[in-house]
């Protein structure tokens, strides 16, 4: 440790910024461009923020059990949305890039908190742009409280004792704009405070028992975070909530998309220094933030960080607070994970390449590209599904699925470890591994809007690498039932009319709507040529109901 200290004591430091926070049930968010200094040379960088905030947005508190309000104003001169990541909402309210928000226009959610006490987190989902957005920082965390979680003894004390912790390394051109690529991503951000290239953040914390909140928003790298001198600390939450027990350890692997809550003990080290680290060293080659793989054509990978370890924070540490936790808890939750016994159904995903020897994508599922017209799964209400993820590429990618939170039966035939046998929405699939995971899709059907299933490497999700399932109370597919019935619409795209082709005794009615679920069109009987000419150029969706059926079908006008 000693070391480290004298290694960083002649680079510049800057205190750790701590975002604000936002309680319910009412919550304004407005994103606008901003740009910050990041660099002590050059223009500043163009940035996304919300409120006040130059970069990335206030922590939302939430409640288990209450209803909220959130209304959002988009300000960015573009059209974005924004991602509940982690939370078991409606899927018109879960910000998947069916429900863009065009520029000037705000979005107002409502929905009521189902999900147990852990961090989750917000970000853009616009399909082809969420890198390009999230780099930028319109981001933020969410932390959930239940009173479960509150009968424990934990650090509560938001920036005091319980430290929000959004950790990003990105690549910036020489004009100090942030890439979306980010193949050779060598600038970390905490917090949007820069950390390293002869800056340093540090953060006084107090002698007693801190809980850390991390979130690996990074569009790429994986973290390999600990503590130097290999001091432990003890996981105690990860993507969707409270471990059964606390896991002592000196090692957190985070991929882009998971967060992980921490307890370390700072008991007696008044005065001392400490530095949370990348471990990168241990990362293996093929996982990103690992030794750089040798290319065969494409953009380079060879940032400076990639295979060695490198310090992310300094921590100095003060006096204890009034009345601090001084104690590790023994136990925390009791999570029952489904059985596979359990289970109606099984899925396999392969994660696929053009070629064997593709290393920076596109990478595919199943060998499909993202189609917005597409439904990929038709799934059953309170259906429990193990979907088997099979990575067949060279490089590692952290799955994400959206509604909710899967547990991880196996990886490779084997017990997940202790730090991922909680609840969790994504899961780093490393070369050539199986990992099977297993999850109950409950609550809330839609035929009109549906979650999304994808890798969290942001260039790889807005390159294709995503599916989209919807959740039916209806045991008869949507696709199904229009080839039973013979309904067609044409053209597709369409511009001045859209036609109807039906059986000729067929009598139904017609909807269609926007992508911000607002319907354009009505006609209560049959009518099988629809103007469109008023409609603005986008996607939407046609519902016909025939016999007390309902059909649905996706339309492009152009």
């Amino acid at each position: 440790m000693l070391i480290l200290i004298v290694t960083w004591q002649c680079k510049a430091q800057s205190p750790l910024i701590i975002p604000d926070t936002l309680v319910g049930p009412n919550y304004n968010l407005t994103m606008h461009l901003d740009s910050v200094q990041f660099f002590s040379n050059g223009p500043k960088s163009i940035t996304l923020g919300y409120n006040s905030n130059h970069y990335l947005g206030p922590t939302l508190i939430l409640n288990k059990g209450a209803s909220v309000n959130i209304t959002v104003n988009n300000q960015i001169s573009d059209t974005t949305t924004v991602h509940w990541h982690g939370l078991h909402v409606p899927s018109k309210w879960d910000g998947g890039p069916h429900t863009p928000i065009l520029s000037g226009t705000t979005w107002n959610p409502q929905f009521q908190v189902k999900d147990n006490a852990a961090t989750y987190w917000y970000h853009p989902h616009l399909h082809e742009k969420t890198a390009l957005q999230a780099i930028k920082g319109a981001a933020g965390l969410i932390i959930v409280r239940d009173s479960i979680e509150a009968q424990l003894i934990l650090p509560r004390k938001y920036g005091i004792d319980d430290i929000p912790l959004i950790v990003q390394c990105q690549q910036f051109d020489s004009l100090n704009q942030a890439l979306p690529l980010g193949m050779q991503d060598s600038t970390l951000l905490v917090n949007g405070t820069r950390t390293n290239n002869g800056n340093i953040a540090y953060l006084d914390l107090p002698a007693q028992i801190v809980r850390l909140r991390i979130l690996n928003a990074s569009g790429e790298r994986v973290f390999n975070f600990g503590f130097s001198g290999n001091k432990n600390f003890y996981q105690i939450a990860s993507d969707g909530g409270l471990l059964n027990a606390p896991f002592d350890t000196t090692r957190l692997r985070l991929g882009p998309g998971e967060r992980a809550e921490i307890l370390i003990s700072f008991i007696g080290m008044t005065g001392q220094s400490i530095s949370l680290m990348s471990y990168a060293s241990e990362i293996p080659m093929g996982t990103q933030g690992g030794p750089t793989m040798p290319m065969i054509g494409g953009p380079p990978m060879d940032s400076p960080l990639n295979g060695v370890d490198f310090n992310v924070l300094d921590i100095n540490v003060v006096s204890p607070t009034a009345n601090p936790i001084l104690t590790i808890p023994t136990s925390l939750v009791v999570n029952i994970p489904y059985l596979e016994s359990q289970s109606n159904t099984a899925r396999k995903i392969d994660f696929t390449a053009a070629s064997d020897t593709i290393m920076d994508g596109p990478f595919y599922f199943n060998d499909s590209t993202f189609n917005m017209m597409r439904i990929d799964y038709i799934i059953p209400l309170n259906s429990i599904e193990v979907w088997t993820l099979v990575n067949k590429t060279m490089v590692a990618h952290p799955f994400h699925l959206h509604d909710e939170q899967f547990y991880i039966l196996d990886r490779n035939g084997m017990p997940p470890p202790p730090s991922e046998q909680g609840r969790k929405d994504v899961v780093l699939v490393a070369p050539g591994d199986s990992v099977r995971i297993i999850a109950k899709f409950t609550e809330y059907t839609d035929s009109l809007i549906p979650y999304m299933y994808h890798c969290h490497i942001l260039m790889h999700e807005d390159a294709g690498m995503m599916g989209q399932f919807i959740v039916s109370s209806s045991p008869v597919g949507i696709a199904d039932l229009f080839e039973q019935y013979q309904f067609e619409l044409y053209p597709n795209p369409a511009t001045v009319e859209l036609n109807i082709k039906a059986e000729p005794n067929v009598e139904f009615s017609i909807e269609i709507f926007n992508l911000l679920g607002e319907r354009v069109f009505y006609s209560s009987k049959r009518q099988i040529k629809i103007p469109t000419l008023q409609f603005e150029s986008g996607l939407y969706i046609v519902k016909i109901t025939s016999n007390k059926n309902t059909f649905i079908k996706k339309i492009i006008k152009q």
